[in-house]
């Protein structure tokens, strides 16, 4: 191959790249890169009472229940914690994400009780701001219950969206956790 033949595909080779980077689809979440702080990620466990990590949520707490949030207990949270946000949200949901629940400036160090608001409530993609439970319109779907600690309260109002709570949000988190269940209509 000359100098020529092989500039062109070169140049060819990073179209057809940078092409079909733009036309993937994604379902899953923009993950938030791991916080290293002193050489170490932070993170921290979530856990609750209603179900193993990875297991299947009771119904209790879905759309076909009393569609109330569950106990969620956050582990051990870095010293300089001063709030926690709380994203719930489906990425097996057939147009995407889908965003069950937004909770910010909650205390540090609190569990979060069943049935309850512990913060404040940004809307979820049913244009809503209370918790909406599991409710797959078929098969088994993954609902991730994701807790992040914050070094600052957060001057957000009520009814904030997601993509304003996460610009907020993202020069202040210093550790997060995450509890994953599983659910399926019956």
């Amino acid at each position: 191959m000359n100098t020529f033949t092989k500039i062109v595909a070169l140049a060819t080779l990073i179209l057809i790249i940078t092409i079909s980077g733009c036309t993937t689809t994604n379902t899953e979440p923009e993950p938030i890169p791991d916080i290293i702080e002193n050489g170490k990620q932070n993170r921290f466990t979530v856990s609750t009472s209603a179900f193993e990590n990875n297991g299947e949520i009771p119904s209790r707490y879905t759309c076909e229940g009393d569609n109330i949030n569950p106990e969620l207990i956050p582990g051990i949270l870095p010293e300089n914690t001063e709030s926690l946000v709380l994203i719930v949200d489906d990425p097996d949901a057939p147009r995407g994400t889908f965003t069950h629940w937004i909770v910010w400036n909650i205390e540090p160090g609190s569990i979060i009780n069943e049935n309850t608001t512990p913060g404040v409530q940004g809307l979820n993609d049913l244009k809503g701001t209370d918790y909406f439970g599991p409710c797959p319109p078929s098969g088994t779907h993954r609902y991730y219950f994701r807790i992040y600690a914050l070094d600052t309260m957060l001057d957000l109002g009520s009814g904030s969206t997601r993509t304003a709570l996460e610009q907020a949000m993202q020069e202040h988190i210093i550790a997060e956790g995450e509890l994953m269940g599983t659910y399926s209509r019956e």
